[in-house]
């Protein structure tokens, strides 16, 4: 049902402004009911539109032409800058021999451009804006929360020294005690040799008081003096009381061996905006990958996979036929290449048409509606690996027809914009020696190859420079060479690659740190892969002909 004339949504004659309306005035932009038509075209007005209510604002209003005003300009002249121009000015000598535009085909093809615009705007770019603002009003929510956990942390660092203080104070004290006791030792060892001495002279000098009170003779002769051994003193003990010897406090060293505060960091990130992508925000990697779903696709020598949306995938293998498919395994299509040989590789663009490339005629073909056309042909290179980036360009793998170079060029349409062969010494980024050299860019617009005949993945800026090579993870358990196949990215930034000879996919991050492996799904010679946008990967293995989708992330 039509919503601008349904029970909900009832438009009135701009004119009677009681009955409903049946009829619009395209050039006074007037809703009218079927009376009040006949009145509003009775002025004699030549220039009213009446067209059905349901197909108001279809008419196309031209601009006037400055040179002839009762003329409207439904051309644009290609050789005066696209200046509008009316049959008259057409008929002129200013413009005789220029190329005109149908001014109708012009502005067909910018609302389309201006719905998708809208689209975009509103399905991606407004949200992501709104994601961004929520971002830094948490940031700015938990700021507090987060100054409070940081003095917290300082003070249980300053319990935790006054504990350490305490227990070296009361370890000083202790050994003080222990010294202590020593001394109090000593002192009273040689107090009491002293006291003993005392004794023995005290008993002498009685024993001399006797004698010498006493008329006896014997005791007086048989008398031995002992001030000579009383005489000899005995040494005078000097103990020194030990000291506390303070160090000096050093705030400095003090300040660094009590931790440090990282000075406020202010750091800006690129933000990358993924064209035609959903929203999405930090996803981790489950402890266990999970087989979602098997499909059979029937096709030798599965090679290729690429996904049209979240439902339906594009696969190809070693026959020139293409097939798609949904999530279910139900065939929806079939596409057959032109030239008898398979396809290299295949991919969608910005607008869901088909790609694929074949070597044998040096092309790369687009499907659109059906009819297969030529996007590209090679002179002294073959096609090989296909990649629509989020701008809407072609990334092209292509090796020469001797087989000892490679690179990868960049088409906007059919035009070449850019190709990436050498680094900076100027040698060469890519091997030689093998065609197959599966391509994806990345979120922040690397351009990560995975070489095959180079046993390596390759990533470049979306300059061409070399950021990267990462050549495979040691295991104990990967007993064969690292070998490259398929190659995706996901809306983490992470690269997923095939390891077809262990039977693996590796994921890393975008700066080439290896994270994981994705070997528990029983993957019997992985070779495509591809993700859509819900961060499912989807794998298709060679020699069975089967399409395994698995959950990675949370």
């Amino acid at each position: 049902m039509d919503p601008h004339s349904s029970a909900q949504d009832v438009h009135r004659c701009d004119l009677c402004e009681t009955a409903i309306v049946h009829s619009y005035c395209d050039f006074c932009h007037v809703n009218l009911c079927k009376p009040c038509v006949v009145d509003h075209i009775s002025d004699g007005y030549h220039k009213h539109v009446i067209v059905p209510f349901n197909e108001r604002r279809s008419t196309l209003i031209y601009p006037k032409c400055d040179m002839h005003p009762q003329k409207s300009c439904k051309f644009q002249c290609k050789d005066c800058n696209n200046s509008f121009v009316c049959s008259s000015c057409m008929a002129s000598k200013k413009h005789k021999g220029h190329n005109f535009v149908d001014v109708t085909e012009v502005y067909k093809t910018m609302k389309d451009d201006i719905k998708k615009d809208t689209k975009e705007l509103e399905n991606h770019i407004s949200p992501t804006y709104e994601e961004i603002a929520r971002d830094l009003e948490n940031q700015l929510a938990n700021l507090d929360g987060g100054y409070e956990k940081l003095t917290t942390t300082m003070s249980k660092q300053g319990e935790q020294w006054h504990r350490e203080i305490d227990i070296v104070i009361n370890k000083i004290i202790t050994e003080i005690s222990e010294i202590k006791v020593k001394h109090r030792d000593i002192l009273k060892k040689h107090l009491n040799e002293i006291k003993q001495i005392q004794s023995l002279i005290k008993q002498t000098f009685l024993a001399l008081r006797k004698i010498e009170k006493s008329t006896e003779v014997s005791p007086a002769i048989e008398y031995k003096s002992k001030i000579r051994e009383f005489s000899k003193l005995p040494p005078k003990v000097m103990i020194t009381l030990p000291t506390f010897i303070p160090k000096p406090i050093d705030r400095e060293n003090l300040y660094s061996l009590f931790g440090q505060i990282t000075p406020l960091s202010t750091a800006t990130e690129q933000n990358v905006l993924l064209m035609n992508q959903p929203n999405t925000s930090v996803r981790e990697l489950l402890d266990e990958p999970k087989l979602v779903a098997t499909i059979q696709t029937g096709q030798e020598r599965l090679r290729n996979i690429t996904c049209l949306n979240e439902d339906k995938i594009w696969t190809s293998g070693e026959t020139n036929n293409i097939k798609c498919f949904n999530i279910k395994g139900l065939l929806l299509q079939t596409i057959k290449q032109k030239s008898g040989n398979f396809p290299n590789d295949i991919a969608v663009d910005s607008n869901g048409d088909l790609l694929y490339s074949n070597w044998q005629t040096r092309t790369v073909y687009k499907v659109k509606n059906e009819r297969t056309e030529e996007l590209t042909r090679l002179q002294g290179w073959k096609p090989s690996k296909l990649c629509v980036t989020s701008t809407g360009d072609l990334l092209v793998t292509m090796y020469s027809d001797d087989k000892t170079k490679s690179k990868v060029v960049r088409y906007t349409g059919s035009t070449e914009k850019q190709t990436i062969q050498f680094d900076d010494d100027g040698k060469p980024l890519y091997s030689g020696n093998s065609k197959i050299k599966y391509i994806t860019e990345n979120r922040n617009h690397d351009i990560c190859v995975a070489d095959f005949g180079a046993s390596a993945v390759v990533v470049v800026n979306k300059d061409g420079k070399l950021r990267w090579r990462y050549t495979g993870h040691p295991s104990v358990t990967k007993n064969q060479p690292f070998e490259s196949y398929g190659i995706t990215t996901d809306s983490q930034g992470q690269i997923l690659t095939v390891d077809s000879y262990n039977q693996c996919i590796h994921i890393l991050d975008q700066n080439g740190q290896f994270l994981r492996y994705i070997d528990n799904c029983d993957l019997e010679y992985p070779f495509g892969v591809c993700v859509d946008n819900n961060d499912n990967l989807f794998v298709c293995e060679y020699s069975r002909g089967i399409v395994k989708k698995i959950k990675y992330l949370k």
